[in-house]
């Protein structure tokens, strides 16, 4: 069994299978800085989840670093980013977030158009 946690194996996984998110799960697993890589995996999993599911910015913080708490909370800036820029939709129950907009406790990430929320 292996020590990696989830997010970043599945990150290898849509990496290695050349489909939807594949190129941002290359960045996500490679890149020097953590923003890029936060964002690269922010698109990758919610790429390759799809339109009916969904992830959360913990999963990309997870995926990029081991200590992984201290870079939650640029997760959900860079989350916020991407929703601005209409590559991802925010939601919170059924409820879709304002990026721009005071919001607390767990989101999740979704594909623009998608299913939920």
């Amino acid at each position: 069994m292996t020590d990696r946690p989830a997010p970043q194996r599945e990150l290898e996984r849509i990496r290695d299978g050349g489909g939807p998110g594949a190129d941002q799960a290359r960045i996500a697993l490679t890149a020097e800085a953590h923003p890029e890589r936060l964002r690269a995996a922010i698109l990758a999993l919610t790429c390759a989840r799809g339109a009916d599911s969904s992830t959360c910015p913990s999963d990309a913080a997870r995926a990029v670093a081991d200590d992984w708490r201290p870079l939650l909370p640029r997760a959900r800036e860079v989350a916020r980013e991407l929703t601005r820029a209409g590559r991802v939709r925010l939601t919170q129950g059924d409820r879709v977030l304002d990026p721009d907009g005071e919001w607390r406790g767990p989101i999740r990430i979704r594909l623009p158009g998608s299913a939920g929320g």
